[in-house]
């Protein structure tokens, strides 16, 4: 395993990973996340979803991003953000994949400075979708796809459990518990996403839509997502 990989899915990464939530923050307003057993179900219902999809995205980006010069254009950035902003269909969900992917492609630049982030920022100046930049950094940080989508699928359990253990005072330990558990299902997400433009998966998640759609209205909120 890269060690760079260990860097990109460290919290501590000062790219505003921690200010997200990934629905979990909704979910627990309205409930649905009260305890250690719902907390495990939300986190395995997000990994078969929007972890899934976004951890294809990510193996994808990092495929291309370690492409010739020649194929790694603004063209072929564009088209799988397109790719990407098809399979999210709650524009507060696109806005907050956005944000995070161009703070972590600003914070990577400085870390892994490549004409290859250069492209990709040039390319999507409103900001790329997170598993894009994550993707294309994990290229330049010298990651296999494999290795892009297990960084892609953890970071999209983990930001919802570490939100879960601040918002209600969980046992950290019962929740890395509950982490430790989902590990097999992360590598065989990771082992098994494609990364052809014809294969990427499009599993949907209503309820995470749902949920932030409603948290972008709500008048208190501790993290932005």
């Amino acid at each position: 395993m890269n060690a760079a990989l260990l860097l990109l899915a460290d919290s501590r990464l000062p790219a505003g990973g921690h200010g997200h939530s990934g629905g979990a923050e909704e979910a627990v307003r309205i409930g649905a996340i009260h305890d250690l057993a719902g907390l495990a179900a939300f986190l395995r219902g997000r990994l078969a979803t929007a972890g899934l999809v976004t951890a294809a995205l990510a193996a994808a980006a990092c495929d291309l991003g370690a492409s010739p010069p020649a194929a790694t254009g603004r063209p072929e950035w564009t088209r799988l953000d397109a790719e990407a902003d098809a399979r999210i269909s709650s524009p507060a969900q696109r806005e907050a994949s956005r944000t995070q992917g161009r703070l972590l492609l600003r914070t990577s630049r400085r870390i892994w400075p490549s004409p290859v982030l250069d492209t990709l920022a040039g390319a999507l100046p409103q900001g790329a979708h997170h598993p894009l930049a994550l993707g294309a950094v994990a290229a330049v940080a010298g990651c296999s796809p494999a290795e892009a989508a297990l960084a892609a699928a953890y970071t999209s359990v983990t930001g919802p459990a570490t939100a879960a253990v601040r918002l209600l005072g969980l046992d950290p330990v019962a929740v890395h518990r509950l982490l430790a558990e989902l590990a097999p299902a992360l590598e065989r997400v990771a082992a098994t996403v494609p990364t052809g433009w014809e294969a990427l998966p499009a599993h949907a998640s209503p309820a995470l839509d749902l949920l932030a759609e409603h948290h972008i209205h709500a008048d208190l909120r501790l993290f932005v997502s």
